[in-house]
Order: C-alpha cells, then structure tokens, then sequence
C-alpha cells in the first residue's frame, strides 16, 4: 500500500495510508474546502432533473449512465481534487468505482449526498423546480405494482399475484447486479425531462474551462 510521509517535532516521520485521500467527504469538510482558494472539481452524477431540483452551485452534472459509457474520455478531464455527489451517496459511490477503473485515483464521494448538505450546510445548496428524486420515484412504481398484484389475487385472479413476484425478483436482480432497470425506465418519462440533458460533448468541453477559471481565481488569490 502506497503511504505518504509527514514530519513532526520529533523529526521523524509518520506513515499515513494513501486510502486516507480517497475516504468520503463530509459535509463540512466540502463546505470548507468551497471557502478555500481552490475548490475541488464537483461532479453530480444524479439525473438532470435532481440536479435542477437540489444542486451544490458549481457542480457539473455527469449523469451516471452518461459516465458509464464514457468514463475513459471523461476521466482525461478530471484534474485534482474530485468530489463526487448524488442524492445520498449510493450513486455517487458507483460512480468512484467507475472512474477508479479508468485511472482516477484523486474522486472523493461526498458523505451523504446533497441531502447531507443541504441538512448540514444550506447555505452552499440550491433548490430549483421541485421534483421527485429517482429512488423516491422507484420505491414508488414498485411498491404501487406489489400493492396492485396482491389485491388483485384477492379480488380478480390469483394469477395476478404474480406481478408481485415478477416486482421482487427485478428488485433482486437489481440488488445483485447494482443496476436499475426501472429507474432508466422512468428517467425517459416526460417529467424527468429537463431543456437541455447534459452531453458528453458540452461536459468535454466544459469542464476544463471550469478548472482553468478555478486555477486563474487561485493564482490571482495568491498574486
């Protein structure tokens, strides 16, 4: 395991784990780090409708399945500190693994989410037009078939019922294979739909003029 050095008043040194860099975020170390001369790179892998719902100002919206499929051409564009963010941190922990695979070492996943931190620290929060998050809108869909096809093979067939397996064993398969059918399912309905969804070619282009400002405000700061 990779360590990296410290000098104390003793003049000898100490070994701390590299896995320390790369441990969850806490709100208040984001909100500090948001205050400081050079703020991390923020990346919100959430849907484009949760991001215009609850945001942190400054972050770029990579939705997780636009990362999925083009985490190599991304990767190439994250420089220096990564906070990866979501609703309440599952995501954005996918999210990590997928950019560890593709070479970034430096992705930190923010602890809680951004509902974490709009709890802890409003102030570096914005809300927009109010929408259901993803897995609020999941739980939904399915426990309303579950409820459907267990009062159906009460009332209309016991062959109903069998909605209610079909229901469970997709909430296994997705458990087992960290992925959700469902949620791509209804992030194509129109509700979920913003103007503008995010594209690998605007986020291309986009984020590393983000970093180039952050370096220019850091270098003037310090000037």
């Amino acid at each position: 395991m990779a360590t990296t050095t410290n000098p104390v008043s003793t003049g000898t040194t100490t070994s701390t784990p590299a896995s320390a860099a790369t441990a969850p975020m806490s709100p208040s170390e984001l909100a500090e780090k948001l205050q400081s001369e050079q703020a991390p790179l923020l990346v919100d892998v959430r849907t484009p409708v949760e991001y215009e719902s609850l945001r942190v100002p400054g972050s770029h919206n990579v939705p997780l399945d636009l990362l999925q499929k083009n985490k190599e051409a991304l990767a190439e564009q994250f420089s220096g500190e990564i906070v990866l963010i979501c609703q309440t941190g599952n995501r954005a922990n996918q999210a990590l693994q997928l950019l560890r695979a593709a070479g970034v070492d430096t992705a930190r996943v923010l602890e809680g989410g951004v509902v974490a931190m709009e709890a802890q620290h409003s102030q570096h929060t914005r809300r927009g037009q109010q929408r259901w998050a993803m897995d609020r809108q999941v739980r939904m869909v399915a426990g309303s078939l579950v409820l459907t096809g267990f009062l159906g093979s009460k009332l209309i067939s016991p062959k109903v019922g069998y909605l209610a397996g079909a229901i469970g064993a997709g909430l296994t398969f997705s458990a087992l294979t960290d992925s959700c059918a469902m949620a791509a399912a209804l992030n194509k309905m129109p509700w979920n739909k913003v103007e503008a969804d995010p594209t690998v070619e605007k986020l291309l282009a986009e984020i590393p003029r983000s970093t180039a400002i952050q370096a220019g405000q850091t270098q003037a700061l310090r000037g």
